[in-house]
């Protein structure tokens, strides 16, 4: 029998743990240690006032004001050349969990995902999803996957105009700036109409592509472009079922972690049934990885959260035929490629009731 799951051992469940909560630390804690930049001196009426001058993100310059020349600014001073920032204390960390046993990612990825969360985009309501978020779910939980999986490209979901999210009215996230900032030669991916669209490729590697998904709205497939977050969004069905609820995971590799959102886990899984039947054409081949990834999810769920499993597949049941019948496809294909796997019988008996 397919070995879908195994338990990470204490030690790097305990050190995944560390990593998370020194990311979010980071997070609640960032400072002038954090920004890229100088102390500056001004001279104004014979008197030296000091400023922290910096380049933000989106690249426009700015100054923090400090305070005049005195014996407790020159000792902020000292401490913020002294202390490093809080985001690279976390490389230490990541490299522990990974000698442990957790599941890193791609250096290169990373940057990308990091860049992005530099700029806002997380905070702003964005998930990372796809198989990024399923291998951030396999430490979250404290597993290793069964088949480890590796893909080139990294999805990003936010709930676009389709769902509405508790964010500031004037919140801007410049994410196509980000992208730029990266200098990896991303460029938008034009659709049949000549509008960009909610992918962004690397020309001489065009399997190594990111894409930002929502919701599908009234729109139908038109993709939607966010004037906050700076970006196009291309409409998928089904997908609000994952933004509901979300979790919080590090990512990381050896260069260090990053705080990112992510699916909750009995969401994620099922959504994969979901999306099952939508693979056509060049995407067949992603469908044999949605349901290895919705087996892995729900063996664990099945074995250790069932009541979330069941709660969340009650969820999707009451939201109309369509939904029905689109997760009843899903669950018999599930069965169909896992027929040893209990959940599968389950969900696929569940769904036909």
């Amino acid at each position: 029998m397919t070995a879908f799951y195994t338990e990470l051992p204490l030690s790097a469940q305990t050190a995944y743990a560390q990593l998370l909560d020194a990311a979010l630390g980071a997070e609640l804690l960032r400072s002038v240690a954090d920004l890229p930049g100088s102390f500056n001196a001004k001279q104004v009426k014979g008197r030296t006032y000091w400023y922290f001058q910096y380049t933000e993100p989106a690249g426009k310059l700015r100054q923090v004001y400090v305070g005049p020349d005195n014996e407790a600014v020159q000792r902020l001073m000292a401490r913020q050349r002294e202390t490093p920032s809080a985001a690279r204390s976390l490389g230490p960390l990541a490299r522990s969990a990974l000698a442990l046993g957790c599941t890193g990612v791609l250096p290169r990825h990373w940057r990308v995902i990091r860049r992005l969360a530099d700029y806002g985009f997380f905070h702003a309501g964005g998930l990372l999803i796809g198989t990024h978020a399923f291998l951030a779910c396999g430490n979250m939980l404290g597993l290793r996957w069964g088949g480890q999986e590796r893909t080139q490209d990294i999805d990003f979901a936010h709930a676009g105009k389709a769902m509405s999210l508790l964010l500031p009215s004037d919140a801007q996230v410049k994410t196509d700036h980000a992208i730029e900032s990266l200098g990896m030669g991303f460029l938008p991916v034009a659709g049949l109409g000549g509008k960009s669209g909610g992918t962004y490729l690397i020309p001489s590697e065009p399997e190594f592509r990111l894409d930002f998904l929502t919701p599908r709205h009234r729109g139908g497939d038109e993709p939607f472009v966010h004037p906050q977050l700076n970006i196009t969004l291309q409409p998928l069905p089904f997908m609000e079922f994952s933004l509901e609820k979300f979790e919080q995971a590090v990512l990381f590799c050896g260069e260090g972690g990053v705080l990112v959102n992510v699916p909750s886990p009995e969401r994620y899984a099922l959504h994969k049934l979901l999306v099952f039947g939508e693979r056509t054409g060049t995407f067949r081949a992603k469908s044999s990885k949605d349901l290895a990834q919705a087996a892995c999810l729900a063996a664990f769920l099945w074995d250790h959260r069932r009541e979330a499993l069941a709660e969340a597949l009650q969820d999707l049941l009451s939201r109309g035929r369509g939904w029905v019948a689109r997760c009843r496809q899903g669950a018999a294909a599930l069965r169909r490629a896992y027929p040893d796997l209990e959940v599968a019988e389950r969900l696929a008996t569940a769904v036909a009731a």
